[in-house]
């Protein structure tokens, strides 16, 4: 089975991102993570590839989707079809 691959970009103080890290927590997703304040390199890619320094911001096949709510969401209806850790 081929997984989608799956980055997200957060930082720890952000409550919005605490809720998108609590729920894949909760599923138990395999994803690569990236602060952009731990690492100057993910907020360059992150802005460079959207456009934007929003987070959170969750990279499916390279595509990015933002709004918390929304990614929460997407990861429950695609569960089934993610990587576990």
């Amino acid at each position: 089975m081929k997984y989608p691959q799956l980055e997200l970009f957060y930082y720890n103080e952000c409550f919005f991102c605490q809720k998108v890290l609590n729920e894949l927590n909760t599923l138990g997703v395999k994803i690569d993570y990236k602060n952009i304040y731990e690492n100057q390199n993910n907020l360059q890619r992150l802005f460079s590839e959207t456009g934007r320094k929003t987070t959170p911001c969750l990279f499916i096949n390279g595509s990015p989707m933002f709004e918390s709510q929304d990614i929460i969401d997407w990861l429950r209806d695609n569960k089934d079809s993610l990587e576990k850790n």
